[in-house]
């Protein structure tokens, strides 16, 4: 359901941030215009590059297509585990020649989503989500690109199944919204962890805690768009440009400058891209 309300204004800008990811397709997104014209609003809020995802067969397509059309445009395949019944024979051979492609730069988002079975109808079990999700860890060996992983009331399961595949060399957990004991584990086994609009909301006290124990080494930012909208623009339509909000949020939490917390988590970003 579209939002209501109006989008956020553009905040004062806030640079160099990279938006670690995005939809750049469910912001409305169609053709090379579109994605320039998205882009061109973030920049002027001081974001210079964003990787967007996919969650199906098409937005994978569509977002490794689109990676090509701006350079500003990075991309990240995989089938989101709410759809992981949907990982046949023909789709692993599509995303596998996706993956391959330079300025495809993750696979994700996949890992284990608990929340919605039962309440969506057609989401994936959660043992086609755990078939699913361990197909797209060996992908991401094979490929030598980070994995992505979406994980939504699942800490326990997600973990089992990366200690029972192994995991790759980069693993990033996006839009974190667990707490202070998922974040040492991610921490100690050296993961990066991508936070989005929900540091910002004002029920989110464990994930708050859990922000402040994040190295800047292993610390993303991003604005899941067009979700996830940042407090006070909460339910209103995200975008790419509204990411200083939720940097300047998170420099409150971590007690850093919000030009620093930008710069450090750039740097990640650039890093652990290969950007």
């Amino acid at each position: 359901m579209a939002s209501k309300r109006s989008a956020p204004p553009l905040p004062e800008p806030l640079s160099p941030l990279i938006d670690a990811h995005t939809h750049l397709d469910a912001c409305g997104a169609r053709d090379a215009a579109d994605v320039r014209a998205l882009l061109d609003r973030a920049g002027a809020a001081g974001v210079e590059a964003v990787v967007t995802i996919a969650d199906d067969l098409g937005a994978a397509r569509w977002a490794a297509e689109a990676a090509t059309w701006d350079p500003r445009v990075y991309a990240a395949v995989a089938l989101h585990p709410t759809r992981a019944d949907t990982l046949t024979e023909s789709a692993r051979a599509e995303l596998e020649g996706l993956a391959a492609q330079p300025r495809v730069v993750a696979i994700g988002e996949t890992g284990m989503d608990l929340y919605w079975p039962g309440k969506l109808d057609g989401c994936a079990d959660p043992s086609a989500q755990r078939e699913s999700f361990a197909w797209h860890i060996d992908l991401a060996k094979r490929t030598g690109k980070p994995l992505m992983i979406h994980n939504r009331d699942a800490d326990a399961e997600v973990l089992d199944v990366l200690h029972a595949e192994g995991p790759p060399q980069t693993v990033i957990f996006h839009c974190f919204s667990s707490g202070p004991a998922m974040a040492r584990v991610c921490i100690d086994a050296g993961w990066v962890l991508s936070l989005s609009g929900t540091v910002s909301f004002k029920n989110a006290r464990e994930l708050r805690e859990a922000a402040a124990l994040i190295p800047p080494e292993q610390l993303l930012v991003e604005t899941d768009a067009p979700f996830l909208t940042p407090h006070p623009y909460r339910g209103a339509p995200n975008e790419p440009y509204c990411l200083p909000y939720t940097v300047r949020a998170l420099a409150d939490v971590v007690n850093r400058p919000a030009e620093l917390v930008a710069e450090q988590s750039a740097a990640t970003a650039r890093r652990v891209y290969g950007l």
